[in-house]
């Protein structure tokens, strides 16, 4: 198996045999952006062009997919990247070493079957791995995504600050966890 691939169903809490981690790959894109569109509210808005211009700025963008189907998605940077982005931004500004979560979303259908925490912890092995200290990422506190903080906590993130964004529309927590 490519080390780049990985299956799981171990870890705590119900898991799905069959889940395979793997790279995403540029016919994975409609999915990709489709599942997007369906969380814009809690991540932002991509077209099919804004999306190849992410994947060729991301150091990891893994997908999770169940019987063939990529049914969630992470896409994540690393600093030193030239993404121009409030919130890398504002991690940049403060640490020198760390991978930045730009968006992980999972399938409505595939809710509660821990791929969002499959995805995150192959993301922290990656960190790890590649000596790269600290997870970065947001979620909204206006409008608030409340399952996003849930979710984050359970990795032990904590929040560093807060700021505005999208023109005063979105406020977002910024959080850090240590892998």
């Amino acid at each position: 198996m490519n080390s780049n691939h990985s299956t799981s169903n171990a870890g705590a809490g119900p898991s799905v045999p069959g889940v395979v981690i793997r790279p995403a790959a540029p016919t994975d894109f409609e999915t990709i952006y489709a599942l997007n569109l369906a969380e814009v509210r809690h991540t932002s808005a991509m077209d099919m062009a804004r999306l190849a211009e992410l994947n060729a700025l991301s150091c990891y963008h893994k997908v999770a997919c169940l019987g063939g189907v990529v049914s969630a998605f992470l896409l994540a940077m690393c600093n030193g990247s030239p993404y121009k982005n409030d919130n890398f931004e504002w991690f940049s500004k403060r640490y020198a070493r760390f991978i930045y979560v730009d968006r992980i979303v999972v399938s409505s259908a595939s809710r509660g079957l821990r791929l969002g925490s499959l995805l995150y912890e192959d993301l922290f092995r990656h960190a790890r791995s590649n000596a790269i200290p600290l997870v970065t990422c947001e979620y909204n506190l206006v409008p608030p995504n409340e399952p996003s903080r849930l979710f984050h906590d359970k990795f032990g993130f904590k929040e560093k600050g807060t700021q505005w964004v999208a023109n005063g529309a979105k406020q977002v927590s910024l959080q850090v966890a240590e892998t």
